[in-house]
């Protein structure tokens, strides 16, 4: 008896393609890593204060959303290849120049740079892992993504500020090199698309993908449909931005920083991992509001740990950090797969744009907003309006898309 003679699809991560993308992907984010919470202690070091060192991310970031708008043209004009490699090339040349000065304005000048190479890397990457799999495995895919960028933050995010504190700044501003060597994978993904690309043109249309119209009627559907995901994002990188940005100057212990820091990427990758599967499956609509109390419950915990700056209450703020970094993590997978569930193929690429400048929006917000409430009041305060902020994106998550947010694999098989 033969019930069903169609292969099985590969797992995501041996798909063609998808080696030379995870590589490359740990290669760029290993290297912002290493200076997210590293580039501010360096210009404190210089003689900024909590508003200046709140800058360096917030420079960098805002850098990156004004970045982000450009790739799919970049990308369609110039080539994945080529895009990808300058990107590289962008975050991690610039982490050796560091060592030159650490004035406020030369890391700004260098964050900027920076920004720009990972504005390119966020959209390009989030685009290709949307074209090299069928819609069906979206979510594991994006899982598979996902990891690709946790991982070196799990390790080099509380890594960072030990080495710093212990070996001395240069140790992670080589270690803020290591996109130079995802460089090499960047032709060999190139060619897969190219592959897939001349596959799909001999394939007869299947009239299966619902298309956006370009009028205007058109347009205002695909904004609305890609605003919710992206204010959901919003709020919770503003949590995330501000406590990775933070934590070494919130917390009383460098071993305490950490720890909480380890805790906090690691329940990040672990969660966009398992949830890609789980969105697939069921949909993702039912993940998202107990995401968004987590954020909540999580800044309200770290903010009631660190109100004595020389004793922080070690359990309340590595929950805290934890339940943070659940929500980080689920709220990434989910809203990149909400966005490229309201878009045809060829829209990939405008959808990846706007969920990034959604992560690298509300990321810098956290950064430059926590920065500077922290230096005129204090960090409790302003972790509780950084809670208060992410509250308010609740009613998105229950709020119901112009698309089915259950995404299956009827479009796109290809």
């Amino acid at each position: 008896m033969n019930h069903n003679s169609s292969p099985r699809p590969l797992p995501v991560w041996r798909a063609p393609g998808m080696p030379a993308l995870l590589v490359l992907t740990a290669a760029g984010f290993g290297g912002f890593a290493a200076l997210l919470p590293v580039a501010p202690l360096w210009a404190v070091q210089g003689g900024a204060n909590e508003a200046g060192a709140g800058l360096v991310n917030g420079v960098l970031l805002l850098v990156t959303v004004m970045t982000q708008p450009f790739v799919p043209r970049l990308l369609n004009r110039l080539g994945t290849g080529r895009v990808l490699a300058a990107a590289l090339a962008l975050l991690g040349i610039p982490p050796l120049l560091f060592l030159f000065s650490d004035h406020l304005g030369w890391v700004l000048l260098l964050s900027a740079l920076r920004g720009i190479g990972f504005g390119i890397l966020t959209v390009a990457g989030s685009t290709v892992v949307a074209n090299l799999v069928p819609r069906a495995q979206h979510g594991a895919a994006i899982g598979a993504y996902g990891a690709a960028i946790a991982v070196p933050q799990v390790i080099l995010i509380p890594a960072g500020p030990l080495l710093a504190d212990s070996v001395g700044f240069w140790a992670v501003f080589a270690l803020g090199t290591l996109p130079i060597l995802g460089i090499s994978s960047a032709p060999r993904l190139a060619r897969v698309l190219r592959e897939q690309e001349a596959a799909r043109a001999l394939l007869p249309p299947t009239g299966a993908i619902p298309t956006v119209n370009g009028n205007r009627a058109g347009r205002r559907q695909l904004v609305s449909s890609l605003v919710r995901p992206m204010m959901l994002l919003s709020g919770v990188t503003l949590a995330g931005g501000a406590v990775i940005t933070f934590a070494p100057q919130m917390s009383s212990s460098p071993a305490l920083t950490a720890g909480a820091l380890a805790l906090l990427t690691l329940s990040a990758a672990v969660t966009r991992w398992g949830v890609g599967g789980l969105a697939d499956r069921h949909g993702a609509k039912p993940f998202l509001w107990p995401l968004v109390l987590l954020t909540v419950i999580g800044l309200v915990l770290a903010a009631i740990a660190v109100q004595d700056p020389n004793a922080t209450a070690i359990a309340l703020f590595l929950a805290g950090m934890t339940l943070v970094g659940i929500a980080y993590g689920g709220l990434q997978n989910l809203t990149l797969l909400l966005s490229l569930a309201a878009v045809e193929r060829k829209q990939y690429g405008t959808a990846s744009a706007v969920w990034n400048i959604g992560f690298d929006m509300g990321t810098a917000v956290g950064s430059v907003l926590i920065g500077t409430l922290a230096a005129g009041l204090s960090f409790p305060p302003a972790l509780l309006v950084a809670a208060a902020i992410s509250l308010l994106t609740l009613p998105l998550a229950f709020a119901r898309g112009p698309q089915s947010d259950k995404v299956r694999g009827k479009r796109d098989r290809v």
